[in-house]
């Protein structure tokens, strides 16, 4: 167990080293092409897009031909993407290039989880959930640290080379993984699309699918603002907004290790529960504060992060019980719906707002209410069911 965890956060890791290593480069981009921020963000927002929309195609596939081959042809694409993001020449090249380098991506996010789910059983997935988020939260914490380090000594197409070499040692640990799925699918290939039909049949599935992934909506949001607030509205360096950037993801480290414990102590449910109530907590302070100053910004902001550390390896857990079979589809199609969820974010927050800051925290306070409301009427369905239906499913 323990040497798999390195690898999982690795492939698990891929999304926030694949964007919040750019995130400093985005001003400078900005001047040099001549573009304005919406532009900008949309090679992040093509990024999640391409990288939603291919979690799809990995999830069906490695149920029918395996987790190792399919991640280790997602890897390649996704290094030749890298390649092809540094040599670009405009934003427009850059847009095209990251679809194919969000492409290659999607494969190891969504079977880091898929090969999570299948090695173990749900109480000891939610700590490996949680010990793998410890890790790979230390990605978007050193990422634009190490984004603004190259861009002060080299050029920023070396971000996405570096990225690029990443990608090599993921593929040397798939190559020499043994895999991991026991029992595979004989289902036709046209056939796959069959298999969401049937998570949509699934409404426990389906229902905290969606609700989960507007949870996720501070976290995306405070990635396609973060740069424009620090640095445009703040007027900070690129180097500090990193370490700004790198303070809320030590919060989201930090949360990830608390869940890890608290689930020594307390039930799942409760955990989750209270995660989500902080996240709401976080938002209403920031839409208080007014975020008149960098901390005044920041300080609510990790709260928030904190207590989505604590919540996000619980969420993913309870919505992966929810399947016994096809659980690459399921895996891939949340992914797919986090994701969804993350760029409209990005987007909505990349708009010309006259407060982002305050655009951040109600919208953020708002997914909070709606997963609260969520897991209100999950727990409530869950105690008419009985008790055998429930087997196996999240403590409440």
């Amino acid at each position: 167990m323990n040497k798999l965890i390195p690898l999982l956060a690795l492939l698990a890791a891929f999304p926030p080293l694949s964007t919040d290593m750019y995130l400093p480069a985005i001003p400078s981009l900005q001047a040099q092409w001549g573009v304005s921020l919406a532009a900008a963000n949309l090679t992040l927002v093509a990024f999640f897009l391409s990288f939603s929309f291919s979690l799809l195609f990995y999830g069906p596939l490695s149920d029918r031909f395996g987790r190792r081959p399919l991640l280790m042809a997602g890897i390649a694409v996704y290094m030749a993407g890298c390649l092809l993001c540094a040599a670009s020449r405009g934003v427009n090249q850059m847009i095209v290039f990251r679809v194919l380098q969000g492409a290659g991506a999607a494969s190891a996010a969504s079977l880091s989880m898929a090969i999570a789910r299948d090695c173990f059983e749900s109480r000891d997935r939610e700590r490996i959930f949680a010990y793998v988020g410890v890790i790979i939260a230390l990605a978007p914490m050193l990422a634009p640290v190490l984004g603004g380090v190259l861009l002060q000594w080299l050029s920023w197409p070396w971000i996405f080379v570096s990225q690029g070499i990443l990608g090599m040692v993921s593929f040397y640990g798939v190559y020499r993984l043994r895999e991991p799925l026991k029992e595979r699918t004989r289902t036709p290939l046209i056939k796959m699309a069959g298999r969401y039909l049937g998570l949509f049949r699934n409404r426990r599935y389906l229902s905290l699918n969606l609700m989960m992934a507007f949870g996720i909506w501070p976290l995306f949001s405070f990635i396609g603002g973060s740069a424009d607030i620090y640095i445009r509205r703040f007027g900070l360096s690129e180097q500090v907004y990193s370490y700004f950037f790198a303070f809320n993801a030590v919060a989201l480290m930090a949360g990830f290790y608390a869940c890890a414990r608290l689930l020594k102590r307390f039930p799942s449910m409760a955990l989750l529960t209270g995660g989500f109530t902080g996240v709401l907590l976080g938002g209403l302070v920031m839409l208080a504060a007014g975020g008149g100053t960098p901390w005044r910004m920041a300080l609510p902001m990790a709260v928030m992060s904190l207590c989505l550390g604590i919540s996000r390896p619980l969420a993913n857990s309870l919505v992966l019980d929810q399947v016994e079979t096809d659980v690459g589809a399921a895996s891939s199609l949340m992914m797919f719906t986090y994701f969804s969820c993350g760029s409209v974010a990005m987007w909505v927050i990349s708009q010309d707002w006259d407060d982002k800051i305050r655009v951040l925290a109600a919208t953020s306070a708002g997914s909070a209410v709606l997963v609260l409301l969520a897991l209100s009427l999950f727990k409530r369905a869950a105690g008419r069911r009985p008790a055998a239906a429930t087997a196996g499913r999240m403590d409440t």
